[in-house]
């Protein structure tokens, strides 16, 4: 039996300098967001879909009346407390949470995680990549972590067990590492945006 996943989609997108939200900023041609969708309908570790939006993006919720998924309004606050707020007030059990701007992930990679999370033992799994493979890329890096003597940079993947008092205090939790430039990629600036595009035309080819 699958999971839901819960795609975090309420965040301002300050550094883009684009008037658009953030995820409905478009990559060749299609909003980053629909990627996203695409890929979780593919997974088939994934039975449901939730959108979890903000007073920040309110053409979003407005554009997502036309998917299949369900969408909640959460305060906007942060990522990580707006995911929070969703597992609280939706009473989720486990679930995946993603950010709503990874263009290239897939369906297979994200079943390859809910996979390693059932096996982990433990209540929550956050992804992450090396921090080399985000600067190879060109990418961007906020906040990043040590892990057996190797910076990593977290994704925007995790899947937690809400039953576990998520957000009441820090969960254990297993690092999973994978040096995927799908996973890396993901769309904080226009520089960023132009190389997601580059890398989805190579894909194509």
């Amino acid at each position: 039996m699958g999971i839901t996943a819960l795609v975090m989609a309420g965040g301002k997108g300050t550094r883009m300098l684009i008037r658009e939200e953030k995820p409905l900023i478009k990559v060749c041609g299609k909003p980053v967001i629909d990627y996203v969708i695409a890929a979780l309908k593919t997974a088939k570790k994934i039975d449901g879909i939730i959108v979890a939006t903000s007073a920040c993006t309110p053409k979003t919720a407005k554009y997502l009346n036309s998917f299949l998924v369900r969408v909640v309004e959460t305060p906007g606050t942060d990522y990580v407390s707006d995911m929070g707020y969703a597992s609280q007030n939706l009473k989720l059990d486990v679930f995946l949470a993603i950010a709503a701007d990874l263009p290239l992930v897939t369906g297979e990679v994200l079943d390859t995680i809910v996979e390693r999370y059932e096996s982990c033992g433990k209540p929550a799994l956050t992804v992450a990549v090396p921090l080399k493979t985000k600067q190879r890329l060109g990418m961007s890096v906020e906040y990043s972590f040590k892990m057996d003597g190797r910076d990593v940079v977290p994704v925007g993947i995790n899947v937690i067990d809400g039953r576990s008092r998520y957000g009441d205090e820090w969960l254990d939790q297993d690092i999973y590492l994978l040096n995927l430039d799908e996973l890396a990629v993901n769309i904080n600036t226009v520089h960023e945006l132009k190389l997601a595009e580059n890398l989805l035309a190579n894909r194509k080819r």
